[in-house]
């Protein structure tokens, strides 16, 4: 793994700043405008006002924020370099409890080429022109990237238990019924214990691609314009929360499509089409679709929901057959990937262009928006598909491949405003 540091979080006090639930928010790239505004009505100090202003110059704002909440006390620097352990509680959508437990730390940047941290998914341009900018404005990380290393025998996860089971949190606050609790850990015997049990492991990057790059990109630039340059300054890191693969708490979501505005579309014949290449059986509702999702064991069968009745449909062939090398052989496991190659694109018709800028595609984590999405006529059709495995995502990097975006749906997101990073 690339070298793991302690450091002097940059975090809201909560006896200026105010109650934490009101103050936390998502990551950037998950925020349409309407919950930008519904969060700028939560507090005035709301992290997305340094993550996403909604100002004619976003950066500038973010810039000038982050200096006169140090000024006023809003936001305080800690005096000693500390790991930050941060456990979510969360509920899935059949009821289900978890608590994934992770901790923030500052991570060496290194190129992907170099192997030690693996993307799994491409990023687009416009994303890291954006982030740079507030990298630059702001010369903090306002979120942190999620990464995932392997570490079956919980080494590291049982130190931090150690630690959280004794402590009372720094922050404990609920945000749309997820439970944030952060701890300060700046004990250096279980610091190292840590850094210890990591030395020799892998960084997966869950989600934050485009935040990675950029950072790569940042310390770049800083690299050139300092003449006394060493590699050890704060720049050389990156704001990283890191969770086990072997954490019961981590689960992935599946993101199911739906598909909209198409010219000629006919359910009756996109089901005729599909019965050339899957078994399509009819199914009377939403909990039919799930029980026959669960009971196949194949990752190539999907869910079809239309106004005029829903089918399971399963790949007949092997998906090396159908798709030859027109895909990396690593991606042919992934749901998704058959999904987007041969429905939407070669059936349906929809580019990978439309795919990237979603001209006719939707994505939904809740299956039960599929159904509500196509009974109101605004989806012509939904395709509900498996949730992409841990392992899958393991083995795809491993092999220097990415998936397509959003193949993965890690849940729930990293809150933005629990610590920040200065470089």
């Amino acid at each position: 793994m690339p070298e793991i540091r302690p450091f002097k979080g940059l975090r809201y006090d909560p006896e200026t700043a105010g109650d934490m639930g009101s103050i936390i928010c998502p990551p950037y790239d998950i925020i349409p405008p309407t919950i930008q505004q519904e969060l700028y009505g939560s507090s005035e100090y709301n992290a997305v006002r340094l993550e996403l202003p909604k100002e004619d110059d976003p950066y500038g704002a973010a810039a000038g924020r982050l200096v006169q909440w140090m000024q006023d006390g809003v936001l305080m620097q800690d005096d000693k370099p500390a790991l930050y352990p941060y456990y979510q509680t969360y509920t899935d959508p059949e009821g289900n409890t978890y608590t994934r437990k992770g901790f923030f730390c500052a991570l060496r940047l290194h190129e992907f080429s170099e192997k030690k941290v693996l993307p799994h998914e491409r990023t687009l341009s416009g994303p890291k022109k954006d982030r740079l900018n507030l990298f630059k404005r702001t010369q903090a990380n306002i979120s942190s990237i999620f990464g995932l290393y392997a570490d079956e025998k919980l080494q590291a996860d049982k130190a931090i238990e150690e630690f959280a089971v004794t402590h009372d949190p720094e922050v404990d606050a609920v945000f749309r019924g997820v439970r944030n609790r952060l701890w300060k850990m700046t004990d250096p015997d279980v610091i190292a214990t840590v850094q210890q049990v990591l030395l020799d492991r892998q960084v997966y990057i869950a989600d934050g691609h485009h935040r990675y790059e950029t950072g790569v990109n940042y310390r770049n630039l800083r690299s050139e314009e300092n003449h006394s340059h060493t590699g050890d300054e704060p720049y050389n890191f990156i704001l990283i929360y890191l969770a086990n693969i072997f954490d019961e708490g981590l689960i992935i979501f599946p993101l199911h499509r739906m598909v909209h505005s198409l010219g000629r579309f006919s359910p009756e014949g996109l089901i005729d089409t599909l019965s050339t290449h899957f078994e399509v059986k009819p199914l009377g509702g939403r909990g039919e679709l799930k029980h026959y999702l669960e009971s196949e064991s194949s990752s190539h069968v999907y869910g079809v929901v239309t106004s005029e009745g829903i089918w399971g449909i399963k790949l007949k062939d092997s998906p090396e057959t159908l798709l030859g090398d027109s895909v990396p052989a690593p991606l042919l496991q992934l749901s998704v990937v058959v999904l987007h190659e041969l429905i939407l694109h070669r059936v349906l018709g929809i580019t990978p262009e439309a795919m990237c800028s979603q001209t006719n595609l939707v994505y939904e984590e809740d299956d039960r928006q599929v159904f509500d999405a196509v009974e109101q006529g605004g989806i012509q059709v939904g395709f509900v598909v498996k949730a992409t495995t841990v392992q899958q995502v393991l083995d795809i990097s491993g092999e220097g491949e990415v998936m397509p975006q959003k193949s993965t749906y890690f849940y729930p997101k990293i809150m933005t405003g629990m610590v920040m990073h200065k470089l």
